[in-house]
């Protein structure tokens, strides 16, 4: 891709960014995010010139030939050496705040009455170590695709039972932080075969399909456009193996359906529900191309 053609889109992506919605995130009150209208207001007055640079755009970003990639890179390696240090610093990152308190909410029984986690899961440090490198996985009871956030609730509402939490609600991340950082360093391994393979597929089928009104796949970017700037910010591989993670954008620790939300804000495509089976197979997909590399949650982004 061209140097012009990536700042074309560049501009495309503030654009999008900019008409109707300000953050990515979440409100306070609920895991709701806003949707935009296909055109903001300033879009209509743009004329020829708007027209033209996403027509010019679109015809540069394209997945080069043979693109295909012999190593997947952490998204700790397109971070800076002060990032990374930062990051791997206990006392300066920030995320080990939400992971202090989910390991307080292991052991703290439900309001009400009913069993801690820590009842169940004795010792967590080693039997619950290696548990987050094979997530997403399929259900055995239901036959559906569950990631760690989607095992904790399970265990809240048929074990504890107690209400869901709620995708990005403070405690679920809290506890999704802590049990993942417990395998923090070892390997990601998830499975992609037998009954998880149609979910890996349609993850697959969902990484590679171009979206929105960019006409844009995430291959396009995580595979073709790695190590180049947007925004300010290096494209990377799109590996998830450090969420949930505290983004210096957000200013907050978040879910990685919350970055996959952001991304189909800034193509202008539809912004699936965070813990949906959209982003759940590609959740599926991401982690089996970061097949061994290591959890790093909590990890920093930029």
């Amino acid at each position: 891709m061209s140097f012009v053609g990536l700042r074309l889109f560049s501009a495309l992506i503030l654009r999008s960014r900019a008409s109707g919605v300000s953050k990515d995130g979440p409100e306070r009150a609920g895991a709701s995010f806003e949707t935009q209208a296909p055109f903001a207001p300033q879009d209509e007055g743009c004329g020829s010139r708007s027209a033209i640079a996403l027509i010019v755009a679109l015809a540069v970003v394209v997945l080069p030939a043979g693109s295909a990639l012999a190593e997947i890179k952490s998204g700790s390696d397109f971070l800076s050496p002060e990032l990374r240090r930062q990051q791997a610093d206990e006392t300066r990152n920030p995320g080990f705040f939400w992971v202090e308190q989910g390991r307080e909410l292991f052991t703290r029984k439900p309001a009400g009455g009913g069993q801690a986690c820590i009842g169940c899961h004795v010792e967590p440090q080693q039997s619950l170590r290696g548990a987050a490198t094979r997530y997403p996985q399929v259900d055995a009871a239901t036959g559906r695709l569950m990631n760690l956030e989607g095992r904790i609730e399970q265990c809240r509402v048929e074990r504890q039972a107690q209400p869901a939490f709620g995708y990005e609600t403070p405690d679920l991340l809290s506890l999704t932080a802590y049990l993942a950082s417990l395998s923090r360093g070892l390997p990601m391994q998830v499975t992609t075969e037998g009954p998880a393979k149609p979910f890996y597929e349609a993850g697959r089928a969902f990484f590679e399909r171009r979206q929105g009104q960019l006409n844009l796949s995430c291959q396009q970017c995580h595979d073709g456009l790695v190590g180049q700037k947007l925004r300010g910010d290096t494209i990377s591989h799109g590996a998830g193996t450090g969420y949930p993670a505290y983004r210096l954008e957000w200013n907050d620790v978040g879910s990685l359906h919350r970055r996959l939300r952001a991304c189909s804000l800034g193509v202008r495509a539809t912004q699936f529900e965070a813990g949906g089976p959209e982003y759940l197979a590609l959740e599926l997909f991401l982690a089996a191309r970061a097949r061994g590399l290591p959890v790093e949650t909590p990890a920093m982004r930029r």
